[in-house]
C-alpha cells in the first residue's frame, strides 16, 4: 500500500515551537560524539537545554553508543542529530535536521548527502526538521568551512543570508541556521540575524564565536529563535545556567514587543 499521508510537524518539532510561544526563545547544547568529557557535559547541560543536539564535522565512530548513553541520562530532553554526512545517522535519536548546506560550492553537500541519507532517515523512523544551513564568515577558518566547501558568505552582505533564509522559506524549510563554525572568532552579526528573520519569518537558530550569555542575550534579542553552544560547553561546562537564563530573558523581553 503507498503511504499518502502529507509531510506534517513532527511531535519534536512542536515541542520546540510550543516552547518558542511560551518563552520566546530555545537553548541547544551541541555535542560532538568525539568529545572526551560527554557525561559532563551532559550532566551539566541536562536541566539547561531544550535540546541536544549531537553532531561533528569530521567523522562519527560510536555514534550508536554515545547517543544510546545520552538519551539514558537526559531523559524527556529530545535529542536531534546535526549529521556532519550520512554516517552521522542512528535510531536512537528523535529527529534529525535534514538540511542542506545551500552555500557550499559542492552539490555534495548542497543535495547529495541530504539524499543519501534519507532512505536511512525513513528506515529508522526520524522525526525530519527541514533546515537550511548557512556558512558564514569566519567559518571558512573553521572545520566545517573546510569539510563542506563552503562559499563563505561575508558579514558585511547581511541581505545574501537574508536571501537564502527566504529561499529556504520556499523551499518548504522551516529552520535556518546561520553559523559562523564551532570556535569562530566572533558571531553572526546582529544585522545579518535580524535582516534574515524580517525577510523570512522562518525559525532562526545562531551558532559559532557565542561565548558569553551577554552575547547570547543580544543575539536573541536581534532575532534568533535559538541559540547553540558547543565548544563553549566542552571547554566550561558550568556557564551552561548562565547562558541558559540570558537566552530566556531575553526571549520573555522578545515576547513582551510581539
Amino acid at each position: 500500500m503507498v503511504n499518502n499521508t502529507p509531510i506534517s510537524i513532527g511531535e519534536v518539532e512542536k515541542r520546540l515551537n510550543n516552547i518558542l510561544k511560551k518563552e520566546g526563545a530555545l537553548y541547544f547544547i551541541l555535542v560532538d560524539p568525539e568529545e572526551k568529557n560527554i557525561k559532563e557535559i551532559i550532566s551539566k547541560g541536562k536541566d539547561y537545554a531544550d535540546a541536544i543536539i549531537i553532531g561533528g564535522s569530521i567523522g562519527i565512530t560510536n555514534l550508536d553508543e554515545i547517543t544510546r548513553e545520552i538519551k539514558e541520562s537526559v531523559e524527556d530532553i529530545p535529542i536531534i542529530l546535526f549529521p556532519g554526512n550520512i554516517d552521522g545517522l542512528t535510531p536512537y535519536a528523535d529527529a534529525v535536521f535534514f538540511m542542506s548546506l545551500m552555500n557550499s560550492s559542492n552539490t555534495y553537500w548542497t543535495t547529495l548527502a541530504p539524499t543519501l541519507g534519507a532512505i536511512t532517515i525513513k528506515r529508522y523512523s526520524l522525526e525530519a526538521i527541514p533546515m537550511a544551513y548557512l556558512g558564514i564568515e569566519p567559518i571558512k577558518r573553521t572545520a566545517v568551512g573546510f569539510v563542506g566547501e563552503v562559499n563563505e558568505i561575508p558579514q558585511r552582505k547581511p541581505e545574501i543570508v537574508a536571501m537564502y533564509c527566504l529561499s529556504a522559506k520556499y523551499f518548504g524549510m522551516r529552520w535556518a541556521y546561520l553559523e559562523a563554525g564551532s570556535g569562530a572568532e566572533f558571531p553572526v552579526s546582529d544585522e545579518i540575524i535580524g535582516l534574515s528573520k524580517k525577510m523570512s519569518n522562518i525559525n532562526i537558530i545562531v551558532g559559532g564565536g557565542i561565548r558569553t550569555p551577554e552575547v547570547a542575550y543580544q543575539k536573541v534579542l536581534s532575532g534568533a529563535d535559538a541559540i547553540v553552544t558547543g565548544t563553549l560547553v566542552e571547554d566550561d561546562p558550568d556557564n551552561i545556567k548562565d547562558m541558559r537564563e540570558a537566552i530566556k530573558k531575553a526571549g520573555r523581553e522578545k515576547l513582551k514587543r510581539i
